[in-house]
């Protein structure tokens, strides 16, 4: 898993998501608490050091305080490689750093029974939610409705951690402690002990997006297919993209290979994980039983849609003969960025030498999706946006002047380079243009 997802290199956190999951944290068991009620009145929740809780302060109240007392990294992503350099010091690659959180979660109370209560609700919520959505996550980092300026300038920060968007799932589970493991933990504290659980929080995928370079790709190569026997249902084998790419464009026809494809009343599902509902496309019939040809949209409606990136694609169907309509397998499809390069993109350099290029795209490229340009082997992530948009701009440093290959990378999708109608590919001319001196 964590290597087809460091291929892809889309969908990492910021270095800020380790104080988000803690903001997170802190945010669903506030509005847990709110919810228990008067079964425990009014509960203050925080995530600092215990030993900076001043426990003889008769302003302090029942609480719940949440600590990142150790960082550790993530089996399933530790042999992820390290950042690389070339002989000339130049950065080759940014791999994500997978890791774990491990937190204390300590209840407080004055009176009797009230810590072991507060307590009891903490690990209850956090049973219910395994799993920290994506929605509770934007929802917990979003700004004050009422302005971002009345909020700590920490928090304000973390609405940047990208958290929401990483690929991986972030997990909350409990993790056992046993007496001298806790006892351990609290000397090294220097505070005094109050009922607490231990969990552990994974995984989270955090990545630099500093300037790197790349190797252009290869022209050929072989493949070897295995034959195998027609499955008995609607079946998609694979979505085949034209002219031998990778990826698909918006308004071009999508060609899927399958098995049991023919009949009528046809709805082709898309789905993307920055779509709330998916994208449907009705075919009225199709009588090709090894596979269905769909094309993709490309007006104004399709450019801010379809967003480029990893999309699923199924189809549901009444097969000939069979009075219920079934649904195939999901299959997998590339949606690729397209740079406008006609009229070409505004290049300029600065007097000290770095490059800067603003380039129009389609379709529209959100806010929380990743963005790079390549020109030659010399790679940069596009600025910060607050809102989709069809123009980016990149800060380059050096770049040799003269005519340089030029690709665009949404999500881990890349533009398309290579004309791969011919054998062996060739790159495509159209893809090039002019850095000045």
């Amino acid at each position: 898993m964590a290597n087809e997802v460091r291929d892809e290199g889309a969908f990492m956190s910021s270095p800020l998501a380790i104080g988000a999951v803690s903001a997170v944290l802190r945010n669903l068991l506030d509005n847990g608490m709110v919810d228990a009620g008067p079964a425990v009145g009014t509960v203050k929740v925080t995530a600092v050091a215990p030993d900076s809780i001043k426990l003889d302060d008769p302003n302090l109240g029942p609480s719940i305080n949440i600590f990142l007392h150790r960082v550790s990294p993530n089996q399933g992503w530790r042999n992820v490689d390290l950042p690389s350099y070339d002989s000339n010091g130049t950065r080759r690659s940014n791999p994500p750093l997978g890791l774990d959180l491990h937190l204390l979660v300590t209840a407080y109370g004055a009176s009797d029974f009230q810590a072991e209560i507060l307590l009891g609700y903490a690990m209850s919520i956090l049973h219910e939610r395994p799993v920290l959505d994506r929605a509770a996550i934007r929802t917990a980092l979003s700004p004050s409705p009422l302005g971002p300026s009345i909020l700590p300038p920490a928090f304000q920060a973390l609405a940047a951690a990208d958290l929401a968007d990483q690929i991986e799932a972030v997990t909350v589970t409990l993790e056992p402690l046993d007496g001298e493991e806790m006892s351990r933990l609290w000397s090294a504290m220097q505070a005094h002990y109050r009922p607490s659980a231990a969990y552990v929080v994974s995984t989270v995928l955090i990545q630099s997006t500093r300037p790197a370079r790349e190797p252009l790709p290869v022209l050929s190569r072989t493949v070897h297919v295995q034959p195998d026997l027609l499955p008995p249902l609607p079946t998609i084998l694979a979505a085949v993209p034209p002219g031998r790419q990778p990826a698909i464009r918006l308004g071009q026809t999508l060609r899927l290979d399958g098995a049991h494809l023919n009949g009528t009343g046809l709805t082709v599902t898309f789905g993307h994980p920055l779509r709330a509902t998916p994208i449907e496309i009705a075919i009225a019939t199709n009588a090709d039983p090894a596979g269905l040809d769909v094309t993709l949209p490309s007006d104004a409606a399709a450019d801010v849609a379809w967003p480029a990136g990893l999309w699923s694609v199924a189809v549901t169907l009444l097969p000939d003969g069979e009075p219920l309509p079934r649904t195939t397998n999901i299959a997998g499809l590339i949606l690729a960025p397209t740079p406008v390069l006609v009229p070409a993109p505004t290049i300029t350099r600065a007097a000290s030498g770095e490059v800067s290029v603003q380039l129009d795209v389609h379709p529209q490229v959100r806010p929380s999706q990743t963005a790079t340009l390549a020109l030659g082997t010399h790679t940069a992530t596009a600025q910060p946006r607050a809102t989709a948009t069809s123009t980016l701009t990149f800060e380059f440093g050096h770049v040799p002047d003269g005519a340089q290959w030029l690709r665009l990378t949404v999500d881990g999708a890349e533009s398309h380079l290579l004309d791969r109608s011919v054998v062996p590919p060739e790159f495509d001319p159209n893809h090039q243009v002019v850095v000045p001196v």
